[in-house]
C-alpha cells in the first residue's frame, strides 16, 4: 500500500488482458491501494470478464480483495451512442455494486447535447439503486471532448466526471479549468506521453489504448494537474504500452507504474507547499 494519505490504483487497460483477481494480487505486490475493474469489454477483440453476481471470476476476485487489501474503486466502460443501452449499464452496476465499487467510467459519442443528458440523467437515477455513480470522461476523440462540455452536462445530470490525464492534455485543459471544475471529479487517471498529439484521429485511439508512457517519464505537466485538484484525491494509473508489456511482463510493468506515480504525486505535493511558503519580497 502507499504511505501517503493519497490513494494509487491501478486502471484495467493498464493490464487490460489481466483477469481482475490477478490483477488485485499484480496490484498488491506492487504497492497499489485499489484497482479499476473492466466489467464489459470496448472492444470485439479484447477479452470479457464475467463478472455478473454469481460468477466464478467474481468469487475469485472477491476473495483476491479480502486476502490483499486492495478494493475496486472503479468500473468501466460503457460508450453512450445513443441506442438504447439501459440493460447494459444496469448489468454493469449490478457488478460494480457486487464488487465493492462506486462508480461506472462512461464516455459519449452521441453529439445530441438534450439526448445525452437524458441518457446520463437515467444513468443516475438508476445508479441510485447500486450505490453506483456514472463518471463521464473526457475523451479527445470523442463527442464530449473538453473540460467545460462535461461539466456543464455533470450539473445539468448529476453525474460525475472522470479526469484522463492523457485526454485532458490533448484538448488543451488548463489548470484553472480543473480548479474550477474540481468538485466534480472523484478520481483522476495518471500516464504521461509526448507533448505533440498524433496527427488523426486513428493515431490518437491507438495511442490511447495501446501506447502510453509511465508517469512522470513524459512532457505531460502531470504534478501541476495533480496539484490542481485537492490534495488527497484518489489517482488511478491507466497506461498501457502493448510493446512495454510484451517486454518485460505484468508485475515488473505494475511496479514501473506505481514507481512512477508516487513520484508525481510527491512532486505534487511540493508544488502545494510551495505555494503555501510565504512570498520573498
Amino acid at each position: 500500500m502507499t504511505s501517503t494519505t493519497q490513494q494509487i490504483g491501478l486502471a484495467q487497460l493498464s493490464l487490460v488482458g489481466t483477469a481482475p483477481p490477478q490483477l488485485v494480487r499484480i496490484a498488491a505486490a506492487a504497492g497499489f491501494d485499489f484497482i479499476g475493474a473492466r466489467v464489459r469489454p470496448v472492444t470485439a477483440t479484447e477479452r470479457a470478464y464475467d463478472l455478473q453476481p454469481g460468477s466464478e471470476m467474481l468469487a475469485e476476485t472477491l476473495r483476491a480483495v479480502k486476502e490483499t487489501g486492495v478494493g475496486i474503486m472503479d468500473i468501466e466502460f460503457l460508450l453512450l451512442d445513443g441506442t438504447d443501452q439501459r440493460a447494459a449499464w444496469r448489468a454493469m452496476m449490478e457488478a460494480g455494486q457486487a464488487l465493492g465499487a462506486s462508480s461506472l467510467t462512461v464516455a459519449a459519442a452521441l453529439t445530441d447535447h438534450d439526448k445525452l443528458a437524458e441518457i446520463l440523467g437515467q444513468m443516475v437515477r438508476d445508479g441510485d439503486e447500486f450505490g453506483i455513480v456514472p463518471t463521464l470522461e473526457v475523451i479527445s476523440y470523442q463527442s464530449v471532448n473538453s473540460l467545460p462540455m462535461a461539466a456543464n452536462l455533470a450539473r445539468e445530470t448529476g453525474c460525475k466526471l472522470v479526469g484522463d490525464t492523457l485526454h485532458l492534455s490533448r484538448v488543451g485543459t488548463t489548470d484553472e479549468q480543473l480548479r474550477e471544475h474540481a468538485g466534480l471529479i472523484p478520481m483522476l487517471q495518471l500516464c504521461d506521453g509526448p507533448a505533440v498529439a498524433p496527427a488523426d484521429r486513428d493515431g490518437l485511439v491507438h495511442e490511447s489504448r495501446s501506447e502510453r508512457g509511465v508517469p512522470g517519464d513524459g512532457e505531460f505537466r502531470l504534478a501541476e494537474m495533480v496539484a490542481a485538484l485537492p490534495a488527497g484525491l484518489p489517482v488511478s494509473v491507466e497506461a498501457p504500452s502493448d510493446s512495454t508489456l510484451a517486454r518485460i511482463g505484468e508485475q515488473a510493468w505494475a511496479n514501473t507504474l506505481k514507481a512512477g506515480a508516487d513520484s508525481v504525486v510527491a512532486a505534487a505535493d511540493a508544488l502545494r507547499a510551495a505555494a503555501l511558503l510565504p512570498q520573498s519580497t
